[in-house]
């Protein structure tokens, strides 16, 4: 993907970016060409188009010859040659009738790849390593995926609607001039495509990184904003308004110098393509008037060569708004492609099977073995890490912050690989078997609970979209919430807000407690799942969890030591390594470090 820095383009960056504009024309062809018969009837209905509206002042010119006539000729008589009025009325309507007739087949196509392409990056962006979503911005990559939709619906109106028709209808005027005038007409009408096309080449490539500076900006400015919003809270809890705003302008303030420099800019760029064109014009109705003079042409000839050259420099006149927003069009299809070419840090193997639990009712049997990880290698997260989790029992997991606690639940869903071990689930590592089966066994209750911006009964849902009310109510008592909903106004119906910020903490974890036993996973994570609650409702979820333990497997990941009590085994992490390892009156008993963290947190207790 490439970012413009404000600067002019070197000769290697803009071969570069030639290179670019060809690749995504290849990559956007295969959607196109799903309706091929389409397309081709629609490129027909083009060229049609393009012949009757030639045809249309050339028929007038012969309506002009045929009015050419003295007031007291018998021919007066006719008053006008009906054949020919006829005639120029029904190529009028044809060359609109094509015009139409291919803009109706081409929506379809148009409309479809559309609709593809931004749905294949929406699935590839949910296929991408969480590593990749750590680190993007959301703004920046929302209007990456919004200006690149919108780059394939304005390259294929500006291409096959502007400059396509253009330059068949310039073909067949170069082609008119040289059989039926002199050559010079068609001679100096190429030259000067040539040249203006040139010009606008060469001065549009010039204004195009004050445009790709625009964009860059636009997107920053618009990163800054979706992520002060979202963290409105903190914003407000800092009293930083001033400050988020004044981020904010830093880009706007870019953004502008950059739109100024780009309107400067194109009025060089208009004023040089009209005095091209007038000075092409001027010289092909000077010959045209040196024909009249001599006989070798009539007043019906002047005017046609008037009325096509006219014609053909109107859409010309565009041809530099034409070719930026196509180039630009090209860039923003470049940034999606971009997205949807990223690699997968973490793919399925090429045969990989679906992931077979032996009884998924009871849960299955969870093995570390030997296994180190880091996100960077200069900082190693687990080192040498070895337990076991036999199917249907409870395994929790203590330790100070930054022990590597979470990251365990990370890799059993496969977040990340590891660098040495092996994770088995039942006996299969996790590197062999399909994500998609791997994470619909596992159900988590994360420590900080993100809600969708919608109702409690359709979070709650997510969990099992195909569950019924029935289904939803019933882990909504499982995990505590089912009196708090009935007392809302609006019950289940109730608007959670962005990301959940209208629930409390608590309201929010015991939301994602019943959206995850919703899922009936055969293995539950619970990270710092109770963190959020208060005593009591966290004693009686205690005895729900305890309850629903018995047939799942399950990974408590814990801070308060006083919900593990019960835990069938209990690990102590340290920097990455298990220090200790036991039931709760056995690590007592061994007065280690699980003995110091009780004894502080009961003296916390009591204070």
């Amino acid at each position: 993907m490439r970012h413009s820095s404000g600067r002019h383009p070197t000769g290697v960056e803009s071969k570069s970016f030639q290179r670019g504009d060809w690749r995504v024309i290849r990559d956007l062809l295969p959607y196109l060409l799903e309706y091929k018969f389409r397309v081709g009837i629609a490129l027909s209905c083009l060229v049609l188009a393009k012949v009757t509206n030639l045809g249309i002042p050339i028929l007038m010119k012969r309506l002009i010859d045929a009015l050419n006539i003295k007031a007291n000729s018998p021919e007066a008589l006719l008053v006008v040659p009906v054949g020919l009025l006829l005639a120029y009325g029904a190529l009028r309507i044809s060359a609109s009738l094509f015009t139409e007739l291919r803009e109706a087949l081409f929506a379809r196509v148009t409309q479809n790849a559309v609709r593809k392409v931004a749905l294949r990056v929406f699935e590839h962006l949910h296929s991408l390593a969480l590593s990749f979503h750590l680190a993007r911005q959301t703004g920046g990559v929302s209007r990456d995926i919004e200006r690149g939709t919108r780059g394939i619906q304005s390259l294929i109106a500006y291409s096959l609607y502007s400059i396509l028709p253009t330059l068949i209808e310039f073909c067949l005027v170069l082609g008119y001039f040289a059989y039926s005038y002199n050559i010079w007409f068609a001679a100096i009408t190429l030259t000067a495509l040539v040249i203006y096309i040139a010009f606008t080449v060469v001065v549009t490539e010039w204004r195009t990184h004050f445009r790709r500076t625009m964009n860059d900006m636009d997107s920053k400015a618009n990163q800054k904003a979706i992520d002060s919003l979202l963290n409105f809270e903190t914003v407000k809890y800092f009293g930083n308004e001033a400050f988020e705003a004044g981020r904010y302008d830093e880009n706007l303030a870019r953004y502008q110098v950059a739109a100024v420099k780009s309107q400067k800019s194109l009025a060089v760029l208009n004023l040089g393509q009209q005095t091209i064109i007038a000075i092409g014009l001027v010289l092909i109705l000077w010959l045209a008037t040196l024909g009249v003079i001599d006989g070798s042409m009539t007043l019906g000839d002047f005017v046609l060569v008037n009325t096509l050259m006219i014609q053909l420099y109107i859409p010309l006149n565009f041809l530099g708004v034409m070719y930026r927003e196509i180039k630009q069009s090209l860039a923003d299809m470049d940034r999606m492609f971009a997205l949807l070419n990223t690699e997968k840090e973490i793919a399925d193997k090429p045969h990989a099977k679906p992931l077979h639990i032996a009884n998924y009712s009871y849960g299955p049997d969870v093995r570390f073995e030997h296994v180190s990880f880091y996100y960077d290698p200069k900082r190693e997260i687990l080192h040498d890490v070895s337990f076991n989790i036999p199917a249907g029992t409870i395994t929790a997991v203590v330790g100070q912050s930054g022990a590597g606690k979470s990251t365990l639940a990370r890799l059993l869903f496969r977040f990340y690989d590891i660098q040495a071990g092996k994770i088995l689930i039942d006996g299969q590592n996790v590197l062999d078997v399909q994500q998609a089966s791997l994470r619909k066994a596992i159900g988590i209750v994360p420590q900080d609970t993100v809600l969708f911006n919608d109702t409690i009964g359709y979070n709650i849902a997510y969990g099992n979209p195909e569950a019924s009310i029935a289904e939803v109510h019933e882990a909504a008592r499982a995990a505590q919430i089912d009196g708090f909903i009935k007392h809302l106004p609006d019950g289940y119906e109730t608007q959670v807000g962005e990301r959940g910020l209208k629930l409390s903490g608590g309201e929010k974890q015991r939301v994602a407690i019943a959206r995850t036993l919703l899922k009936k996973p055969a293995m539950l994570i619970f990270d710092e799942a109770t963190s959020a609650l208060d005593s009591k409702t966290e004693r009686a979820f205690q005895e729900e969890l305890l309850s629903l333990a018995k047939n799942r497997t399950t990974l408590i990941i814990a801070h308060r030591l006083s919900t593990i009590i019960h835990a069938d085994q209990i690990l102590v992490m340290d920097h990455g390594q298990i220090v200790e390892r036991g039931t709760h009156l056995e690590l007592l008993s061994a007065n280690g470090r699980y003995a110091e963290m009780w004894q502080m947190q009961e003296r916390a207790a009591l204070d």
